[in-house]
């Protein structure tokens, strides 16, 4: 079965950084489109950064363009999002999700699993 586990949140201080990383299993990674997406609270979940198969089509959140990467290591079935020079406003409950057509949009209505998700507490 197709599972999603995310993990790497924590504290961290403003202009800090954090990696994030989102274990697969169940299905070919690189088959796959992986988006993260996060939840503020009081706010819709919204797109941070998704990767088409391949690792292709990648998208990124203008809030976030030049501070967050998307990428993969298909070895070890595990996505990462790297995340630098953090602000408050990055404050969110993280998810990974997977699509199974691979287009790798923004939409999260296209994903198909989704995993627990992970706190992130950017605060000082």
């Amino acid at each position: 079965q197709v599972q999603l586990v995310e993990s790497g949140g924590g504290l961290v201080q403003p202009g800090g950084s954090l990696r994030l990383s989102c274990a697969t299993s169940g299905f070919t990674l690189d088959h796959y489109a992986i988006g993260w997406f996060r939840q503020a609270p009081g706010k819709e979940r919204e797109a941070v950064s998704c990767s088409g198969h391949g690792a292709k089509n990648t998208y990124y959140a203008n809030s976030v363009k030049g501070r967050f990467t998307i990428f993969r290591d298909n070895a070890k079935k595990t996505v990462y999002l790297q995340m630098n020079n953090l602000n408050s406003e990055d404050t969110a409950v993280y998810y990974c999700a997977a699509e199974i057509l691979g287009r790798g949009t923004s939409n999260q209505d296209d994903y198909d699993y989704w995993g627990q998700g992970t706190q992130v507490t950017v605060s000082s």
